[in-house]
């Protein structure tokens, strides 16, 4: 039997804040110290320009107005909107509190303000909304020098090989990290397309970096299912009330369901191993003397 082999790697696990902070502060800080506490390695931020990345829908009204924290769709994203002195000094908690930082851009002018603002960092997300700026793209490649990750929600295939063409022709696709995703909130189970995770990894895994997976579903057995499959990197949203006001709470895990989800990506990376070659562990020497009723 032909058994394709996964070069399985201890998973990378980022706490996505996003805007689940709710433009405060303190409740950022808070929740860097419990995505720590549980044992994540990144907690991620985002950056927006809104009045250029949004024009004139920044007046229009918030889709959801019971989850706005503003009058219109604009103000209720720059409520949500920390200045590049905030996010230098969330980079400092994070240092303080042993979990790196990291930090989605939305467009180039935020590309721009973190890349120039000298935080350090090991990658910079390109959200699935805007994986198809080329703009940004095009900045990063010649500004940015390390890893670029990338998420593939409402993405066609044939847009996926478009971004990836783009980063091979400037000799870069060995710094990107390409994650399976579906951008709906919370995801249902039959969306979640998890096999896409085997597709990616036949069609892209030599040529680049990792494969990732963003969920934003219910629940923590989605996530231990795809690394299985071979994501390297599982990002979930988190924050500290899942009833709190805003978009992404719903589908985002609280400090328990995190803790959870970290334990068992521990717990099943440990079990993804095959027997000695004789088939018998040393664990089970002992009660093999003591039950089995016949040996060879």
């Amino acid at each position: 039997m032909k058994i394709d082999l996964i070069d399985y790697k201890r998973p990378i696990v980022i706490a996505e804040i996003g805007c689940n902070h709710k433009g405060n502060m303190r409740i950022a800080e808070q929740m860097i110290k419990n995505a720590s506490a549980c044992g994540a390695d990144y907690v991620k931020f985002q950056k927006r320009n809104n009045k250029y990345l949004l024009k004139n829908d920044f007046y229009k009204p918030h889709p959801e107005p019971w989850n706005s924290y503003g009058k219109n769709y604009g103000e209720h994203r720059e409520f949500l909107e920390f200045t590049i002195k905030q996010h230098k000094k969330l980079s400092q908690i994070c240092k303080k509190n042993k979990i790196k930082y990291s930090v989605s851009v939305w467009e180039v002018k935020s590309a721009k303000e973190i890349v120039d603002s000298n935080i350090s960092l090991d990658y910079l997300k390109i959200p699935s909304a805007c994986n198809l700026d080329f703009e940004l793209h095009e900045y990063l490649l010649k500004n940015f020098k390390k890893k670029i990750h990338i998420s593939t929600g409402m993405t066609t295939k044939k847009e996926i090989s478009k971004i990836l063409n783009f980063y091979e022709k400037k000799k870069r696709l060995k710094d990107i990290v390409l994650y399976s995703c579906v951008s709906s909130y919370p995801a249902n189970f039959k969306d979640i397309s998890l096999l896409d995770l085997l597709e990616l990894r036949k069609k892209y895994q030599s040529k680049i970096n990792s494969i990732g997976f963003s969920g934003h579903h219910l629940g923590i057995s989605v996530d231990i299912a795809a690394l299985t499959l071979g994501a390297e990197y599982i990002e979930r949203h988190f924050t500290l009330d899942r009833s709190w006001k805003g978009t992404d709470h719903a589908a985002s895990l609280e400090p328990v369901g995190l803790n959870k989800l970290i334990r068992d990506l521990s717990h099943t990376y440990d079990a993804l191993k095959f027997k000695k070659k004789d088939g018998l562990l040393n664990s089970e020497k002992f009660q093999r003397k003591k039950l089995k009723r016949f040996a060879l």
